[in-house]
């Protein structure tokens, strides 16, 4: 039997892994990627006091070890992720981008505080306040009503719902952006 394989389940191959190598270590001459350098590569100037928390939260989803680099290795495994990583993965890596305290469950005011950044980001494209949007991701997702989002309830919800899907998800094209500045191959 065939079975056909999404760019998701692909592999990364060291064929892949060489010419990225050689535009990290040409974009990042000291062999580690800054925050500073990461808003840089990301066109993201933080033009405000929430965009900026918003990059240093992404930026250190990646920093594994949390040492306030992105070295090479954790670049390549945020790449995989964001290209090809599967959706439980990337819905539970945006799970800990909102979840600012690390306690494993969302607040109000942490969900809020990701999706005013996400309509700042979106340029406004969605017809709703962050408030309202707050509002009824609450509605959908909080199945206790106890006030915060679990794990599981972040994860089913986001399945149920393509509406909640493309806010939770963290998609603000990063795969578009990655394949025209850092090539197609990957």
């Amino acid at each position: 039997m065939c079975q056909i394989q999404s760019d998701e389940d692909k592999e990364v191959e060291l064929s892949d892994i060489q010419p990225l190598y050689t535009k990290f270590m040409i974009e990042c001459l000291s062999g580690a990627l800054h925050l500073h350098e990461f808003r840089k590569i990301f066109g993201v100037q933080s033009t405000s006091e929430h965009e900026a928390l918003y990059m240093e939260t992404l930026f250190k989803s990646f920093d594994t070890n949390s040492d306030d680099v992105i070295d090479f290795m954790e670049f390549v495994a945020a790449i995989h992720l964001v290209l090809r990583g599967k959706l439980e993965d990337r819905l539970k890596w945006s799970f800990k981008v909102y979840d600012r305290d690390d306690n494993g469950k969302l607040d109000r005011q942490e969900v809020k505080r990701v999706i005013k950044i996400i309509c700042q980001l979106k340029k406004n494209h969605i017809n709703m306040t962050p408030s309202d949007i707050c509002y009824r991701i609450f509605e959908l997702l909080d199945e206790n009503k106890d006030g915060q989002i679990s794990l599981s309830e972040f994860m089913e919800g986001a399945k149920k719902d393509a509406w909640i899907m493309d806010l939770l998800k963290l998609d603000t094209n990063a795969r578009g952006w990655f394949r025209e500045n850092w090539g197609e191959k990957t």
